[in-house]
């Protein structure tokens, strides 16, 4: 078990002075042992992280590869969001990822890293997951929810576990509205994160504004994965909007990816996948998961 003082308390702690409560990492199985999950790796949980960008608090999960207790050694990290989905189906919206399973797995191929899942907080998900605002869909607090995991939670997580802590070793990536903020932050913060992972992003999403936004960007060399589902079924309110929100998606997505090799990506650098059975759905993500971290940390 992990210990650390807190280093982003409420204001109220910092302006009496009072001294910083210590919080402890869990392990996520023995907290829940007896209960229902499907956690099969490492995996750590913090119950509680306050945001000073955000005044929110939130759980933080971290898995830790399986070399991490005997060998000395520093990993690199992913940055993931919509954690609640990623290493238990009993806390899942449809199904995990399966990160943890996947993760051992590639470690027989000599890919290992520490992943940090970053649980969305519901409601206040299409907020965060995106700066610019949708009349429809809301938005706007993208950028202080960047500054949250690059200013509070990655200092918290280099300091606390053995990490690499480069750009050049540190990625984000999440799917739909978190494959948005994940490219959006990989522009943003290119001194913090050199990677980025966008799996069936919502770069649609108010009026498909991230185009503008990388056009005018700084630059960033690191490697960037994008990828979109044939098959992906957006809601919509009526029958006739199926095929036009199918194609805004994929269209949206060609057109990032131009862009991006107009701005020097490319060849290594970056890697753009069509899956012709990829629907929108943490079943597709799963599956084409493996792929993405082999790119994004330097194998295939």
């Amino acid at each position: 078990m992990y210990g650390y003082e807190t280093i982003a308390s409420s204001p109220r702690d910092i302006l009496l002075g009072e001294k910083l409560p210590v919080a402890y990492w869990s392990d996520y199985r023995e907290l829940k042992r007896g209960m229902d999950h499907t956690v099969t790796g490492d995996v750590r949980i913090l119950s509680e992280l306050y945001s000073p960008q955000l005044h929110k608090r939130r759980e933080i999960l971290v898995y830790l590869p399986p070399s991490y207790p005997a060998a000395n050694r520093r990993y690199p990290v992913v940055y993931m969001h919509d954690g609640q989905n990623l290493f238990d189906d009993s806390t899942s919206f449809a199904g995990e990822w399966g990160v943890d399973e996947t993760l051992d797995d590639l470690s027989r191929e000599g890919i290992q890293a520490i992943v940090v899942g970053i649980p969305n907080l519901g409601s206040q998900r299409a907020k965060e997951y995106s700066p610019f605002v949708d009349r429809r869909h809301g938005g706007g607090l993208g950028d202080l929810y960047v500054d949250f995991i690059a200013d509070t939670l990655k200092p918290l997580i280099d300091s606390t576990f053995r990490t690499r802590t480069a750009r050049t070793h540190t990625a984000i990536l999440g799917s739909s509205m978190g494959g948005l903020i994940s490219l959006y932050a990989f522009y943003k913060r290119p001194e913090t994160f050199g990677l980025v992972g966008a799996m069936s992003p919502s770069f649609w999403f108010a009026g498909g504004a991230i185009l503008p936004y990388i056009r005018n960007a700084r630059p960033n060399s690191g490697r960037v994965y994008l990828d979109i589902g044939e098959k992906e079924s957006p809601s919509a309110r009526r029958w006739w909007e199926i095929p036009l929100l199918t194609s805004l998606r994929k269209g949206h997505c060609e057109r990032v990816a131009s862009l991006l090799e107009r701005k020097g990506r490319g060849g290594e650098s970056l890697r753009f996948v069509v899956d012709p059975e990829g629907e929108h759905n943490e079943t597709a993500w799963r599956r084409r998961l493996p792929d993405a971290l082999r790119f994004l940390l330097g194998v295939g």
